[in-house]
């Protein structure tokens, strides 16, 4: 199956780059056509009720490792392996550290499917790669007393069970569709992933996938497609994406980074708000849509260790519950990819580069249903598709085009707002006020 993915990419960048702008960035080897109204205008399903969307990105978790055993999802408590083996799934605290490789070609490996990444078995997750891990590292859980958090938010709200990563691998990835429901083709991470885009220059390269699903040819990892915080500004539309500073090489742990137009222009310095607890300050007058990524530490990436992010993610939310903005907003709490994690369910073949391993998806707001379990397919791009039709945008890609918006199951715009009851938690609002940044990418695989 593997054999299928045969790696041809070039050692630099082809000689159709266009040469530096000043500022150093560099447009991609190969650029995709413009495809930005793949699909009319939906209506605004909340009937202008909701004016404020907060999307909160999280890193490396599937579902049967966040969520195992809550009632009326579809969990289980043990896999398959590639031995045809059952393996129960053992509880393994989120402040443990271990890697597990989660690239294209893990994705195959763990899918185990024909053609590769279809009609999935899900039973090669022993295969892939891991480091200092416990056995078995990809058939665990995390231990419900530290996600109770999620799992309070999940009672009190919507949590749906058939989302999906709109990518196939790699955080790098994820981002983009994140931000633009798409990804230049490109696949896995840059040579240079600390500098997560453009800053990389004309050296930070990174592989495509081809339709056939094997490696095509590098290209540069600073790409200029457009993206929603674009079609934001183009409809006089406010957005910030609340990020980290990476440390060591002066970096902004931000999809953007990888847009050549952002990274260089005005929205930059405007629009790209660092340290990302300015929202826990900024929820009295928040912009149309906001990202907000956190530290590693607070990440759930498996890499991390801290064991912090349910304790992060509630006090967000908590803080925006509290706001005057919270009978207007909705939001979407994501994990960008499986991060090499069990997951029991076969991921739907959508286009040679997704659909990817199953992941959370928490709906927050005073009109989204209460206790409520999601069954319908999601992806990345639904929530980018719940953005562009909520304020009349176009779609970008042909992802945010097919991808179901949480609209119609999630919500019920005919209930008045529901008053917020906040979550608890552990941690104070000022204790992350004053953590301390510890300087790694929240996720640089």
């Amino acid at each position: 199956m593997l054999g299928l993915l045969v790696l041809a990419v070039a050692s630099c960048a082809p000689a159709r780059n266009s040469p530096p702008p000043a500022g150093g960035a560099y447009l991609p080897a190969v650029e995709l056509p413009a495809i930005s109204r793949l699909a009319p205008f939906a209506r605004d399903a909340s009937g202008g009720a909701i004016q404020h969307v907060v999307i909160i990105v999280q890193e490396n978790r599937s579902f049967d490792n966040l969520f195992q055993g809550y009632k009326g999802a579809d969990t289980v408590s043990s896999g398959l392996n590639s031995m045809g083996q059952t393996i129960p799934l053992q509880p393994f605290s989120l402040r443990k550290s271990y890697e597990i490789d989660h690239t294209a070609k893990a994705f195959f490996e763990a899918c185990d499917g024909s053609p590769p990444g279809q009609n999935c078995k899900n039973d090669g997750f022993n295969i892939e790669q891991s480091y200092n891990g416990p056995a078995n590292p990809a058939y665990v859980f995390a231990p419900h007393h530290e996600t109770k958090p999620y799992f309070d938010i999940a009672r009190q709200f919507v949590l749906a069970d058939r989302m999906f990563s709109s990518q196939i691998d790699e955080s790098f990835v994820a981002h983009q569709y994140i931000i633009g429901a798409q990804a230049n083709s490109a696949v896995d991470l840059p040579s240079s992933p600390a500098y997560w885009g453009c800053d990389g220059g004309p050296s930070d390269t990174v592989a495509t996938l081809t339709q056939q699903r094997t490696y095509g040819v590098a290209i540069v990892a600073c790409f200029d497609n457009q993206t929603l915080g674009d079609e934001l500004d183009a409809a006089g539309l406010s957005w910030r994406f609340y990020t980290s500073r990476i440390l060591g090489d002066g970096g902004v742990w931000s999809g953007y980074q990888a847009i050549q137009h952002i990274r260089y222009g005005p929205d930059w310095k405007k629009d790209i708000v660092v340290p990302q607890t300015k929202i826990l300050k900024e929820v009295s007058h928040l912009p149309a849509v906001a990202w907000v990524t956190p530290i590693c530490y607070n990440s759930d990436h498996v890499g991390c260790g801290g064991g912090l992010g349910p304790q992060w993610v509630a006090t967000v939310v908590n803080a925006i519950g509290r706001s005057k903005d919270w009978n207007s907003t909705a939001i979407f709490v994501l994990w960008d990819d499986w991060g090499g994690l069990y997951d029991h369910v076969p991921p739907p073949y959508e286009d040679y580069d997704g659909l990817g391993f199953r992941v959370p998806l928490l709906v927050i707001s005073p009109y989204a249903k209460q206790n409520y379990v999601s069954h319908v397919q999601y992806e990345t791009a639904s929530v980018l598709r719940f953005v562009e039709d909520t304020f009349g945008l176009a779609q970008l890609s042909a992802a945010d085009a097919r991808a179901n918006s949480p609209a119609a199951d999630c919500f019920d715009f005919s209930q008045p707002p529901r008053p917020f009851v906040p979550i608890a938690t552990s941690k104070s609002e000022a204790f992350f006020l004053s953590q301390r940044n510890d300087g790694r990418p929240p996720d640089d695989q």
